[in-house]
């Protein structure tokens, strides 16, 4: 059966905050559009993966494209490399996501897991190059390093020679392993961690023995290096180590989106995790530039983007990256803006353009809360909009008037996109 209704499947990353928060971000911002769509939509709340998760965007990503990610995650690290166009040799290389920080050398304390967010994309190049095709002296190991956006990465360790698995744990402890899902921590102890197996495999104790080896190297390196003097003397935090988390040693196999939803599936992503989502699920996958600071363009891009692809797709699965790094930052202030500018120049023009075939999906992948600075497991709100659906009549988009919605709660993300594919297609 065909799509009688296409479909703009709109996600901000991090939009929720907790239910418990006085105010929180969605209650204190000015967002006519999205309240427009509250008003006029079912509406309700949802875990993204499930309660007691707080879950990283990619698992939670595949988690709202309709599939269990206990199923078929495979660790964050193959999407990334994937993302990024790495291929991964699988049994002998294992890939890692990655964030350039800034330690004590001498003490491994992380004084800030992202460089203050100060990073540049070229300076992250070099700092890269610099690593890249490293040879380690043991197992016959290598490594390759490729820098993506800001100071995010792809590492991949790799043998010539011996198997390697990825069940070995993060050295960043802001994040704790559970099997190949990262959770995580509200709290952790800001030293970088020695990398340890999952299991009791010998490809596993290689594995890690490399990671380890590959971290002591990298800093020697780094701390050296001519962008980090160069950022020391502009009174800049030095990129002077690489976070690793999320192993995984080859890419998911599951049923391609096309085929699971009997529809044309189009995702547009600008982060690496996003592309090598929609790559790794078989959806026709276009890829938008990093944001360049300048919202009303940026967002009148995604937007004309938006309204190509859905001349061709059934489904068109929007992430907008926004909200979520000043809610890891604890800036209420800011998170605020973001969605403040995303409802001015991406929802409310989309809203005006919308035409009578086309039904709108709006949540977030998960809660980053500005009290907390981290992913927490709080439900996020859902809203459906689309011709003939009867609204619940709610006065404005947020977490507690959500839980009002006739949608209820929702156990699992999973569980979402199925059920509105069947109302698309009645």
């Amino acid at each position: 059966m065909g799509f009688n209704l296409k479909l703009i499947y709109l996600v901000l990353d991090g939009m929720g905050d907790r239910l418990t928060d006085p105010v929180t971000t969605l209650e204190s911002a000015e967002k006519p559009g999205l309240d427009h769509i509250a008003s006029n939509s079912k509406c309700g709340l949802m875990y993204t993966v499930g309660k007691g998760i707080a879950p990283e965007s990619d698992e939670a990503v595949i988690s709202l494209l309709g599939y269990d990610p206990h199923e078929v995650y495979t660790g964050r690290g193959p999407l990334e490399a994937l993302g990024a166009g790495i291929p991964i040799k699988e049994g002998y290389e294992v890939a890692f996501r990655a964030n350039f920080a800034t330690v004590d050398s001498s003490s491994l304390k992380i004084l800030d897991r992202r460089v203050g967010r100060s990073l540049k994309t070229e300076e992250a190049r070099k700092l890269a190059e610099a690593l890249d095709k490293m040879e380690l002296e043991k197992y016959d190991g290598y490594v390759r390093v490729v820098a993506t956006i800001g100071h995010r990465a792809v590492v991949v360790i790799g043998s010539r020679t011996h198997r390697l698995s990825p069940m070995v744990d993060n050295n960043d402890p802001a994040y704790k392993r559970v099997g190949l899902v990262s959770v995580a921590n509200q709290s952790f102890n800001p030293f970088i961690k020695d990398i340890a197996p999952l299991e009791n495999s010998e490809e596993a104790a290689i594995t890690a023995e490399l990671a380890n080896l590959f971290m002591k190297k990298s800093i020697e390196i780094l701390d050296k290096h001519p962008v980090n003097q160069e950022r020391i003397k502009r009174e800049l935090p030095p990129a002077n180590a690489i976070l690793l988390r999320d192993a995984g040693g080859y890419f998911p196999k599951a049923t391609p989106l096309s085929i699971k939803y009997g529809g044309r599936f189009t995702v547009l992503a600008e982060m690496p995790v996003e592309i090598g989502i929609g790559r790794a699920f078989g959806a026709e996958t276009i890829i938008m530039d990093p944001p360049t600071g300048n919202p009303e363009a940026d967002y009148r891009i995604r937007l004309e983007k938006t309204l190509e692809a859905l001349e061709k797709s059934d489904i068109v699965y929007v992430h907008l990256k926004g909200p979520d790094e000043p809610g890891h930052d604890g800036d209420a202030s800011l998170k605020r803006k973001r969605i403040e500018e995303i409802d001015k120049y991406y929802v409310q023009p989309l809203l005006a353009r919308l035409k009578d075939d086309t039904a709108l999906l709006v949540t977030a992948d998960h809660a980053t809360p500005p009290s907390v600075r981290s992913h927490t497991d709080d439900p996020v709100p859902v809203a459906f909009y689309a011709p003939g659906v009867k609204a619940d009549g709610l006065k404005a988009f947020s977490e507690k008037e959500f839980a009002k919605g006739s949608l209820g709660l929702i156990e699992h993300g999973w569980m979402l996109l199925p059920k509105i594919i069947t109302y698309l297609k009645e």
